[in-house]
């Protein structure tokens, strides 16, 4: 199959990649591509495909397996997280966070996560100028305070933690992506010290506590592992998540209208088809092939790289019809913006909990509330988050 380059399409791509994953939909499911960051891999922009990839033992997480990575890719400590790992590493690091990130847990933030909602909308109604960036002013620190809160650390250097989670998830370069990874271990290994010093009732203590019958538990690398991977994940697709629905409910004035309507009978589904149309994860993180395999008859060779598109997978004709077509009252069922599988995000609940909770406050506060003109998007350029940094606001 010949090699596609899409790297000469960067600017476009990242504003709107759905045209380009449509054409190449129409060539088929499976494409070898030149990805934004060089690297040639297999990308899989059919639903059925991506969500059958998605659950596939064949397509393996660990990258550190894989020759070509481990030897370009030095690993750090926050790479132990289970969402780089294959079972059974993966199942036992499931099973222990599972214990602790109990639906229980996540449903009595509730009253958290309306305060704390209220209290932002509150500041933003403050301003004189009636305009603001809402991503600073909601969409991130609501899911960042709350995972904060939630893991037990409330008091966590948050802008020096933003710049190194955004320098790993949309790097500048392979050196500062390394220098960010190794930097985070060394903060997250001094954050799990002073909780182990000092207990509490928090995520994070009860993670460093748990232990299953067997009496297995995280040992010190596993733990900056999970912690890298519930603080970063735990807010940045959230932030996303909310921005992304806002921008896409401001773009269609009459799916807009309909919602303020009937808040109560529409914003669950309206939240569901957020994360269809423009969910905050385009592409899921790498899988290789264990052996030589095919995926809808393309031949992949032992130790490729796959990406499974989630955004290109969510936009497929042959499962949503008029995919491109923002509609909160279509059935979203099946759609893929959390994963699918082992790997399924975990953090689901809280996500969906958070975003409802946002934009139902944003709605009912700002009945007026309408994009800044004139401004251009800057959008985040990575493979695997789907955003912009700032969405200028006025009421």
């Amino acid at each position: 199959m010949p090699l596609m380059d899409i790297t000469g399409y960067a600017e476009g791509f990242n504003e709107n990649p759905y045209p380009f994953y449509e054409q190449m939909r129409k060539a088929g499911p499976v494409h070898r591509i030149k990805d934004t960051e060089g690297n040639d891999v297999w990308l899989i922009v059919g639903y059925d495909e991506a969500r059958a990839a998605l659950a596939d033992p064949a397509l393996h997480k660990d990258w550190r397996t894989h020759e070509q990575y481990a030897e370009q890719t030095r690993a750090s400590e926050v790479n132990r997280n289970m969402l780089e790992m294959d079972p059974p590493h993966h199942t036992r690091l499931r099973k222990l966070v599972a214990r602790e990130f109990t639906a229980h847990r996540i449903e009595a933030l509730r009253p958290r996560v309306q305060e704390l909602t209220d209290s932002l909308l509150d500041a933003m109604a403050a301003r004189e100028d009636r305009r603001t960036d809402l991503i600073e002013a909601l969409a991130f620190p609501l899911p960042m305070t709350v995972i904060c809160e939630l893991l037990g650390v409330p008091d966590l250097d948050r802008e020096p933690f933003r710049v190194l989670s955004n320098e790993i998830l949309a790097p500048a370069s392979k050196e500062s992506e390394l220098k960010a990874l190794q930097d985070m271990a060394v903060y997250l290994a001094g954050l799990i010290e002073r909780k182990r010093a000092a207990g509490g009732d928090d995520l994070l203590s009860a993670l460093i506590r748990t232990q299953d019958e067997d009496g297995d538990q995280l040992d010190g690398e596993e733990l900056i592992g999970m912690a890298f991977l519930l603080l970063v994940a735990g807010h940045e697709t959230t932030v996303n998540l909310i921005a992304n629905g806002v921008r896409a409910l401001l773009a269609h004035p009459e799916q807009l209208a309909a919602l303020r309507a009937d808040l109560d009978g529409l914003l669950d589904g309206a939240v569901e088809e957020m994360l269809r149309y423009d969910g905050p994860v385009e592409n899921a993180t790498f899988r290789f092939a264990r052996e030589d395999m095919e995926i809808a008859g393309v031949a992949i060779a032992k130790g490729d790289p796959v990406l499974v598109s989630l955004g290109a997978s969510s936009r497929d004709g042959a499962r949503y019809p008029d995919p491109d077509t923002f509609d909160i009252r279509r059935a979203t069922q099946g759609h893929l913006a959390f994963g699918h599988g082992i790997h399924f995000c975990i953090g689901a609940p809280l996500a969906r909990m958070e975003a409802r909770i946002a934009i139902r406050g944003l709605l009912e506060r700002f009945p007026d509330l309408a994009e800044v003109p004139g401004e251009p998007y800057e959008w985040i350029t990575a493979s695997l988050i789907r955003g912009v940094r700032r969405l200028p606001v006025r009421w």
